[in-house]
């Protein structure tokens, strides 16, 4: 049996959501398991006619290479699609990539934010505290710092920074003070000697107490955050989607924990960073969006059936 790479949540609500055209052009900026991107090419041909686009008319932007190796082994039916590009890279480029395949505008643009099954189950990209593994975290991993060298070179008040804005973690200063002290006594560079660093010598993934499991849940959580840029990455993809999508094209994006829930959420309701909302000299909102859906949760028989969608928050919104 094929390993499960992802199973993404409100697949079916947020297909629906993109209101996909056959003529359309579409971006899956988070390409993952290929879930969405089936979906999206799926719709498209099912609205087929013989006046349909006949060139690419689905991106998927995926930074990790692993990715696309597993669409090549279980994917085939989008790998073999000559409607399908895929596109190595971090989505923050995303404007950058529209203009070298010559695309001025876009239809639709699904982002799905939770981190692949395939990232937390993999022991050696060092995403979980579940398993004994090197701390990378990295989702591209050609290049860049990984969790190890965050935790070994950062000062004590540039890591309690990063655990207290990207984990919200109220004792940050104090965790920081004690990866520092047995950072000082050997390099932390797996996942078990951040656990013991931050709990107890004795603790492993099977005797951390509840308490222990979320502190550990958020600390991991902040060092992805830190290690792939995620919200900054998060704030230029928005940016270059409002740009790019053409008066009616739908925006979809899954969300699953405060922060990148927060920017998302204050983006598609202000068509700016800040949230901010402005308006013209009668008093009218002066928004780019109009909001579709506002924060639509996975029902009980579908968090039955895949527990990590509980988290998840969907929103869609369309360029006016």
């Amino acid at each position: 049996m094929a390993e499960v790479y992802h199973i993404p949540a409100l697949l079916h609500e947020t297909i629906e959501g993109l209101h996909i055209k056959p003529d359309g052009v579409y971006v899956d900026v988070t390409f993952g398991g290929g879930g969405h991107s089936l979906g999206i090419l799926q719709a498209i041909e099912a609205r087929c006619t013989s006046e349909a686009h006949r060139g690419k008319q689905l991106f998927s932007f995926d930074q990790d290479l692993d990715a696309l190796a597993n669409a090549r082994l279980n994917r085939q039916e989008i790998v073999r699609n000559p409607k399908w590009q895929f596109v190595h890279s971090n989505f923050r480029y995303l404007r950058n990539f529209m203009d070298y395949y010559g695309i001025p505008q876009i239809d639709g643009l699904i982002a799905d934010l939770g981190v692949s099954f395939h990232h937390f189950d993999e022991a050696d990209r060092g995403f979980s505290f579940r398993f004994s593994g090197p701390l990378d975290m990295r989702m591209n991993q050609t290049g860049g710092k990984s969790a190890a060298d965050i935790l070994n070179s950062y000062s004590e008040e540039a890591l309690a920074r990063a655990l207290y804005i990207y984990g919200e973690l109220k004792n940050s200063r104090q965790l920081a003070h004690r990866i520092v002290q047995q950072r000082d006594l050997t390099p932390i560079l797996r996942t078990e000697q951040l656990v013991s660093a931050l709990t107890r010598p004795t603790a492993n993934a099977d005797n951390l107490n509840p308490q222990e499991k979320k502190m550990l849940t958020l600390v991991f959580q902040a060092l992805r955050i830190e290690v792939n840029d995620e919200l900054g990455a998060l704030r230029e993809m928005l940016i270059a989607a409002k740009d790019l999508l053409c008066p009616g094209g739908r925006i979809a994006i899954l969300t699953y924990h405060s922060l990148e829930d927060r920017i998302v959420k204050n983006f598609l309701r202000s068509g700016n960073l800040d949230g901010e909302i402005e308006k013209d000299f009668y008093g009218n909102i002066q928004t780019p969006f109009r909001l579709i859906e506002k924060g639509l949760t996975a029902s009980e028989e579908e968090i039955e059936r895949n527990p990590r969608s509980r988290s998840a928050k969907l929103r869609i919104a369309e360029k006016i």
